[in-house]
């Protein structure tokens, strides 16, 4: 335990017992006889926790008190009295002391009271730590122009209410965004809720949203709240937001202009205070013109309008970006932190990171695990990544061939294959991350991968 206690009393047989109960416990006691030799004794060590007597020559506890609290705020204070008053205790409890006991000392008390603030002492602590990691896991890396800009919308539209709709390719870092509007609003202390439009079945996202009545459908038995209902007083983040019906759309319009909804099956008004981010890789405009969707909701959340650049359009922050990559998953898996040559880095800025940064946290998390030394040279980097530029170059050759064919059917068919090919290698021949990144369902580029006969066991 080994928890230094400053002990402040100007009797010294009440020192000497309280450091001797304390030390018994496991505790280390330093002694003071004064509030002016505490105040000194802190300049050279701060103590965990002061039991601090409050009738003392020169300075009294109170004022010691006042003076501890503004030199040292976070450091926990128990106040000792044998003429205590409750007008005391209460100057004392706003003036910051943690608790109050009274003389004579109950030395059974006296610990625990002493076990209990040093156990707030630690709560604190790990608190303002937790908050550490939670604002650190939500930094936005990155000093390129076009992040400077971001965050600088960021920091004038989170404090506001205003709805905010953020765009960009899959793989951005939308939800970071979306997340550093909530953390730097007046809202930070209230939920963040999340919810993936694009996951969840057309006949269960409303009751997702907006909650069910008991009895509402099959299934459902008991009254369930929804996302709105749990974000009230927060945000809620509606992530691909461009995968939504028309019908559900309806609804969050609704929310957005009246503040109020009913859950499925019922009857009742809820009203919620909630801020809506929302996020899409489709461009909505063009999703209106199709009929897809809603025009008015569109105005309604692209009030604020961000737009999350490519990692290819900020090439130079991807050295900042390996950086904190590595340092965090080097922590994670409690290794040594690696270094990444300059060659190896200017390889990772050549390639075009089709998956933009979660591409490239996927690969400095692969290379923290398999690079055995602790150095990251090109030779340990994937192959498709260092050719991807020979790669590009090859396509030249590619074309010709297709233009050698003579029906436009065959060269649509070899262009499609050829491009399919590109983009698995591009994405390491994993098929659901090449789908995410040419926009196509899983299943249909299965199909195509099929019918073109291409094998991706042999690419992988």
């Amino acid at each position: 335990m080994n928890e230094t206690i400053l002990i402040v009393d100007d009797e010294e047989g009440i020192r000497s017992s309280l450091a001797g109960i304390l030390e018994d416990e496991g505790y280390r006691t330093i002694a003071a006889a004064d509030g002016m030799e505490a105040l000194a004794v802190c300049k050279r060590e701060i103590p965990r926790l002061v039991l601090l007597d409050i009738w003392m020559p020169r300075m009294d506890g109170l004022q010691t008190l006042q003076a501890l609290k503004e030199r040292y705020p976070e450091l926990n204070v128990i106040m000792m009295s044998g003429h205590g008053t409750i007008e005391t205790a209460v100057k004392s409890t706003k003036l910051g002391a943690y608790d109050f006991i009274e003389k004579p000392l109950s030395l059974e008390k006296v610990v625990v009271t002493v076990e209990n603030a040093l156990a707030m002492t630690r709560l604190k602590e790990e608190n303002a730590s937790l908050r550490g990691l939670v604002l650190q896991s939500h930094e936005m890396i990155g000093s390129s122009p076009a992040m400077v800009k971001l965050r600088e919308q960021i920091r004038m539209v989170a404090p506001t209410n205003a709805s905010v709709l953020i765009t960009g390719e899959n793989g951005t870092g939308k939800e970071l965004v979306a997340r550093s509007v909530h953390f730097h609003s007046q809202r930070r202390e209230k939920p963040f809720i999340e919810i993936n439009c694009a996951a969840i079945p057309e006949e269960l996202i409303e009751s997702e949203l907006f909650g069910h009545e008991r009895g509402a459908f099959t299934g459902a038995v008991a009254q369930k709240k929804g996302k709105f209902d749990q974000a009230d007083g927060g945000t809620i983040f509606l992530d691909e937001i461009g995968d939504m019906s028309l019908k559900t759309q309806a609804k969050v319009l609704r929310i957005l202009q009246e503040r109020k909804f009913e859950r499925v099956g019922g009857t009742r008004t809820i009203e919620v205070d909630v801020r809506v981010v929302a996020a899409t890789n489709k461009l909505l405009e063009e999703e209106i013109k199709n009929g897809a969707f809603r025009e008015d909701l569109f105005y309604r959340l692209n009030v604020v309008p961000f737009k999350v650049p490519s990692l290819r359009d900020r090439r130079d922050d991807i050295p900042l970006l390996v950086t904190y990559f590595l340092d965090t998953f080097c922590r994670r898996e409690e290794r040594e932190l690696k270094m990444i040559v300059p060659e190896a880095l200017e390889a990772l800025k050549r390639y075009d990171w089709p998956g933009n940064v979660r591409e490239l946290k996927n690969i400095v998390e692969r290379l923290v695990i398999m690079t055995p030394g602790g150095t990251i040279t090109v030779n340990h980097l994937p192959d498709y990544l260092v050719n991807d530029a020979g790669s590009r170059d090859g396509n030249t050759g590619r074309l010709e061939s297709v233009l050698e064919l003579s029906s436009l059917r065959e060269a649509r068919e070899e262009f499609e294959k050829e491009f399919i090919i590109q983009k698995l290698e591009e994405n390491d021949w994993n098929v659901s991350r090449t789908a995410e990144a040419i926009e196509l369902e899983r299943s249909n580029l299965h199909r195509k991968i099929k019918s073109y006969g291409i094998d991706v066991k042999k690419g992988s």
